[in-house]
């Protein structure tokens, strides 16, 4: 009797595990960008300031068991991280802006000094801890976006300007 009252529990647990992988599945296959961080050392106070602004760049982060981590981006195709999942892990995933949890975190790093970027995958290409530290420079995509408008607009203004300044002569 007890055996089957065993058997019950583990496969309700396989269960939940099997799910958990399957939703990893997906929010991977999603995501524009993924950051892979040891979070170790941290105070709650700094944790809910860390989860306060990656919320607010609609980054989704999450304390996440490394075999379910592993088994969820092996299931996706994505290898290369194998290395990353040792110690306390945590992942942030952006859906938009495959810059925004490389940027937040690593500002937050150098504030607290106590956070260690792993390793992530950015637009489906695994990058080592170097390579997020890269991509954390890049500003935001409304950022890089205004900055294009101001480029194509700057010659326009010139010009509106410099015939301004000529028919103010004629005149």
């Amino acid at each position: 009797m007890s055996q089957v009252i065993e058997h019950k529990k583990e496969s309700a647990a396989l269960k939940i595990k099997k799910e958990q992988v399957t939703e990893l599945e997906d929010k991977i296959k999603r995501a524009a960008g993924i950051v892979i961080i040891d979070y170790r050392g941290i105070t709650v106070e700094e944790d809910t300031a860390l989860r306060s602004a990656l919320r607010e760049a609609g980054v989704e982060y999450k304390v996440i068991k490394n075999r379910l981590l592993l088994r969820a981006f092996e299931n996706t195709g994505i290898k290369g991280l194998e290395s990353v999942f040792e110690g306390p892990t945590a992942v942030a995933f952006s859906y938009e802006d495959a810059t925004a949890p490389a940027r937040i975190l690593s500002d937050n790093i150098k504030k607290l000094n106590k956070l260690e970027i792993k390793g992530g995958v950015v637009e489906q290409q695994v990058m080592d801890a170097a390579g997020i530290k890269k991509i954390s420079n890049i500003p935001s995509k409304n950022v890089l976006l205004g900055q294009l408008l101001g480029l194509l607009t700057s010659p326009m203004r010139s010009l509106a300007v410099a015939l301004s300044e000529v028919a103010k002569k004629q005149a």
